[in-house]
């Protein structure tokens, strides 16, 4: 019973640190990892001792990093990771190596280690956190400009290359000399055979899962298959002894053009915030203080000459290799210029192996802890002196159109009228999304080719989120169901007041009530029973130019009523729209006509 208690006491003890420090340091506007550092610190053995295990805590929070992963995996489709293949193999690779081999020889020539110890440290510091600068970079909403996409590139570079850097760090530890014997085939087949399994359940194995499961349309089920495929694609790959991170990574990749993609995204999203906090936490746990307070100098060196050494690389490696302006080229030397998580889990490997004795160890932890900590100071005190950087460059709308998967129209409902609407914009070239529940028609629309519709509830601002409709110009609101089109524009009025809705509206009651809610009501069958009016009139021996204008007139007096009864309109007849209240407007609109036609004669 005690050990439940105490996972308890630890779950307790978390989420009131994380409630406590995470505002305190966003009112100081520290950002959040900031908050959720000092919380670790604050609760860890070294100062409350509140939590006595960290090893534990950092286990589950691992897959905090995980969850990050999958979804940076789900918002790059391979399509995109070609776009984007000059910045993450060729400027993420020129700073990796850059980096390691200033840092490598610093420690070789001048701190006098051996040769693999430095090419350790040399590759461990040269890795960036992708968790803290990507949570950096969302907070200050930067992760679409110019440096904020190179450094995404450059992370995904460094998560990519950290896997096998760990995986040969026995051999450089001198224990395994590269003997024929040693190298296990087994192992390499193993690694190349989940990796093939992943690709192929990808593939093949989950799209028919989620469509069983959205039509089960239980909220608790969609988000357990979510989670069990990141988790089950991570669990394998570590039993293949690769990393988790990697494949959670290349399951998000392979899930990034399924029509599913933005439920996934739904439903990951509040546990990836939750994990992540926790592993910000367990990284301020392990830090050890007495060290800081024994040997200040050592520490303070170390974060001083590892900050010191990237932000100048990476900024040459921005300005010269990605073409970024100065400005820009700073900023992305500031967020990417402290440790990483991966360093941790190198400089673990490599204390294991041998290769660092404790007190380096202690000490190259304590350093990247701090340099994490510094960097939103370091944000702070010189993006305020950067407001003024010159404007970015213009970017030709054909690359932002590929690079950027941001619809400037979301169609909510794919019915008869969505359908038609989606092909028209289509047709003209302008990038949309579709969201639908009717899982047989997103298949039908996904096998016409690559339609971009996906499954998911407008109704969920998750959804909606997942989908960018703060960046798209339009919402077209098109679903069958005249109550869902009022709940949607009441919920998107609230949450995107300048997002310009247009919404299909049953009958006049909705037209008034839609006006009322901002959006345009386009009324469903007005303008086909106008068109069957018109084919009716030119049968009846009126000529095309005769028929033409008396729709049109007719129209116009129509929309003249609508306007006078939206003055007037009250909502009971709203509410209740009854037989007789709906035959007596009849009666008005059509006396309205006969007074109409008296006035044009």
């Amino acid at each position: 019973m005690h050990h439940e208690g105490s996972l308890l006491q630890a779950a307790v003890v978390f989420l009131f640190a994380a409630v406590f420090t995470v505002p305190l340091a966003k009112r100081l506007q520290l950002g959040a990892v900031l908050g959720y550092l000092l919380a670790g610190v604050l609760i860890g053995p070294s100062v409350l001792g509140l939590v006595t295990d960290p090893e534990s805590v950092a286990r589950v929070s691992e897959l905090g990093v995980v969850l990050l992963l999958f979804i940076i995996g789900l918002e790059l489709s391979p399509r995109r990771l070609w776009v984007m293949r000059r910045s993450v193999f060729g400027v993420g690779l020129a700073q990796v190596l850059l980096t390691a081999l200033a840092i490598g020889l610093v420690a070789w020539l001048v701190f006098a280690k051996s040769l693999n110890t430095a090419a350790v440290l040399g590759f461990g510091l040269a890795l960036s956190s992708t968790a803290f600068g990507l949570q950096i970079l969302a907070e200050r909403k930067e992760l679409t400009s110019p440096h904020g996409r190179l450094a995404f590139a450059i992370l995904l570079f460094q998560d990519i290359a950290a896997i096998p850097l760990i995986a040969l760090l026995p051999l450089l530890s001198g224990a395994g000399h590269l003997d024929a014997d040693e190298v296990d085939p087994q192992a390499i087949l193993l690694a190349v055979g989940s990796i093939g399994a992943v690709i192929i359940g990808g593939r093949y194995l989950l799209r028919p899962v989620f469509r069983v499961v959205a039509k089960t349309k239980l909220q608790e089920v969609s988000t357990a298959t979510a989670l069990l495929v990141v988790m089950g694609t991570a669990w394998l790959m570590e039993l293949a002894g690769v990393s988790m991170a990697l494949g959670a990574f290349i399951a998000g990749l392979l899930l990034a053009d399924s029509e599913y993609r933005h439920e996934l995204e739904a439903q990951i999203e509040p546990f990836k915030g939750l994990l992540l906090g926790m592993f910000f936490m367990s990284v301020g746990m392990s830090a050890d203080l007495s060290l800081l307070l024994n040997e200040p100098f050592a520490v303070l060196v170390l974060t001083v000459l590892l900050l010191m050494f990237k932000l100048p690389l990476l900024y040459v490696a921005g300005r010269y290799a990605g073409g970024l302006d100065r400005a820009h080229a700073l900023r992305l030397g500031i967020i990417l210029a402290a440790g990483g998580e991966f360093a941790f889990v190198v400089f673990k490997v490599a204390h294991e192996q041998g290769m660092l004795d404790a007190r380096l160890h202690s000490l190259l932890v304590l350093s990247i802890t701090l340099s994490m900590a510094v960097t939103p100071l370091l944000v702070l005190a010189l993006f305020r002196r950067l407001v003024s950087a010159p404007a970015p460059v213009e970017v030709p709308a054909e690359y932002q159109r590929i690079d950027s998967d941001e619809p400037r129209v979301v169609v909510a409902g794919m019915g008869r009228m969505g359908q038609i609407i989606a092909r028209v914009l289509r047709a003209q070239r302008v990038p949309y999304v579709a969201l639908d529940t009717a899982v047989e028609m997103i298949e039908y629309g996904r096998s016409l080719g690559r339609m971009p519709i996906y499954y998911g509830d407008p109704l969920r601002p998750e959804i909606l989120r997942a989908a960018k409709v703060d960046k798209a110009e339009y919402l077209i609101i098109a679903t069958d169901d005249p109550d869902t089109n009022l709940k949607l524009t009441e919920l998107v009025k609230r949450l995107y007041p300048n997002l310009k809705v247009i919404a299909r509206a049953r009958n006049r009651q909705h037209v008034h009530r839609l006006l009322d809610m901002g959006a345009v009501p386009v009324r469903e069958t007005f303008h086909s029973a106008l068109e069957m009016s018109r084919q009716a009139l030119l049968g009846l021996g009126l000529d095309e130019d005769q028929a033409n204008a008396r729709i049109r007139r007719f129209q116009r007096h129509d929309e003249e009523v609508l306007a006078a009864q939206h003055k007037v309109y009250d909502d009971d007849a709203a509410v209740i729209q009854t037989a007789r209240e709906a035959r007596a407007e009849l009666e008005h609109l059509f006396d309205a006509d006969l007074i109409e036609d008296k006035a044009v004669k």
